[in-house]
């Protein structure tokens, strides 16, 4: 699933799009993760797009008086064409349709949403968010405070969108390897040195892979259709039986909350 970076990857390909006039929506198949409401994706019509933004996995597309709310799924990917090219792919579901081009939604997994919403800090999707990892609201003292109460994994607890939001199974994976961190551990027994290595890892990663354009997954394009190039400096994420980076012992992996996490015994406690 794309996390953060990705995300924000992505929305830095369609900024080109910020000022231009959504001329209408085609919606070519309405089944994603919610279907979605036709009757009002066809009032909008001849729409600026006055920003696009994002917050968590979604993105923004604030038009005046509505904000577009886009989550990308599993695999949901963007992609630019001409106008008038007529070229569609299978899973192409739908067409934002501009003065000379055409963004396209593809989702061939159809986990992604597309929503509409006139009070955007309210919608149901939004509205329990936790903070930005890379804004000073997110820091040793919230996280150190906010452990206290929660009987699950570090990981669990990192990958929970109400706790911290963007972090999936790769950077949870990544962040807590760079913390010397077991992703096994109840996270309310961490003290505050260790809540500090994870919030400055977790900042550091994120940083970084928003720089290099994400990871490289199977998945994952830009909309400008270039890949991301993070995965080659992936520590412990989709490397087991492979030497740890650092001790040289095997990298493991465990099925966790119905997921892979991969990790090393030994540099992780």
């Amino acid at each position: 699933m794309p996390e953060l970076p990705e995300v924000e990857t992505t929305k830095n390909a369609i900024l080109p799009f910020k000022g231009k006039t959504l001329k209408r929506i085609i919606v070519n198949n309405p089944s994603l993760r919610w279907p979605i409401d036709e009757k009002a994706i066809n009032k909008i019509k001849e729409k600026k797009i006055l920003s696009i933004t994002r917050r968590a996995k979604y993105i923004f597309l604030h038009l005046d008086e509505m904000t577009i709310i886009i989550h990308l799924g599993m695999t949901g990917t963007f992609r630019i064409q001409k106008l008038g090219s007529n070229e569609t792919r299978k899973h192409d579901h739908v067409v934002f349709e501009f003065s000379n081009e055409v963004l396209i939604f593809n989702d061939p997994r159809r986990f992604g949403s597309l929503h509409v919403s006139s009070d955007l800090q309210n919608h149901f999707l939004i509205k329990n968010l936790g903070p930005e990892p890379l804004e000073d609201n997110f820091n040793s003292e919230y996280l150190y405070k906010k452990i206290k109460k929660a009987g699950v994994s570090t990981k669990s607890f990192l990958m929970n969108q109400k706790n911290v939001v963007g972090i999936g199974n790769i950077y949870a994976c990544e962040i807590l390897f760079s913390s010397g961190i077991s992703p096994r551990r109840k996270i309310k027994y961490l003290n505050k040195s260790q809540c500090e290595e994870i919030v400055k890892n977790t900042k550091r990663i994120i940083k970084e892979a928003i720089t290099k354009g994400g990871t490289t997954l199977k998945d994952f394009y830009s909309a400008d259709g270039n890949k991301g190039y993070f995965k080659i400096e992936l520590n412990v994420y989709d490397r087991e039986n492979e030497e740890c980076r650092v001790c040289k012992e095997k990298i493991l992996r465990f099925v966790q909350n119905q997921r892979s996490t991969f990790y090393c015994k030994t540099c992780q406690i």
